[in-house]
C-alpha cells in the first residue's frame, strides 16, 4: 500500500498497481464487485492475445485502480452514489438534471483516474 494526500477518512490505503493489490483492495471494500471484475479481467485478456497488444490489460488494470480509489474515499463515493441516484431519477437525456449527473460522474471519475495516475 502506498500513501496518498489526505482527502479526509479513508477506508483503506490506496494499493499498490498491480492487479493482485487492487483485487486485495476492492475484496476489502466492494466484494460485490468481483465478479465484474474478474469477467472484465478475461475479456482483456481475450483482446490482448487476439490482437498482440498489452493496451487491453493496461486500460483494465487503471479502469479498476480508479473504480477502488472511489470505493476507498467516502467524500469520492458519495458524489459517485448521488450522481447515480440523481441520474436515475431523471426522464430523458434532455433533463438538464441528466446532463449536471453526467457531468457530476465525469468529475468524480476523473478526479479517482487522476489519483491513481499521479
Amino acid at each position: 500500500m502506498t500513501t496518498q494526500p489526505d482527502h479526509g477518512h479513508e477506508l483503506i490505503p490506496r494499493p499498490e498497481p498491480t492487479p493482485d493489490a487492487v483485487r486485495v483492495a476492492l475484496a476489502r471494500i466492494a466484494p460485490h464487485r468481483l465478479g465484474e471484475m474478474e469477467q472484465q479481467k478475461e475479456q482483456a485478456l481475450a483482446a490482448a492475445l487476439q490482437d498482440g497488444k498489452i493496451g487491453h490489460l493496461q486500460h483494465w488494470l487503471v479502469y479498476w485502480r480508479a473504480r477502488v480509489e472511489i470505493e476507498r474515499r467516502p467524500d469520492l463515493r458519495s458524489r459517485h452514489q448521488a450522481a447515480l441516484a440523481s441520474l436515475h431519477s431523471t426522464d430523458s437525456r434532455s433533463d438538464p438534471e441528466f446532463r449536471a449527473a453526467m457531468a457530476e460522474l465525469r468529475a468524480v471519475e476523473d478526479e479517482a483516474q487522476q489519483a491513481v495516475s499521479g
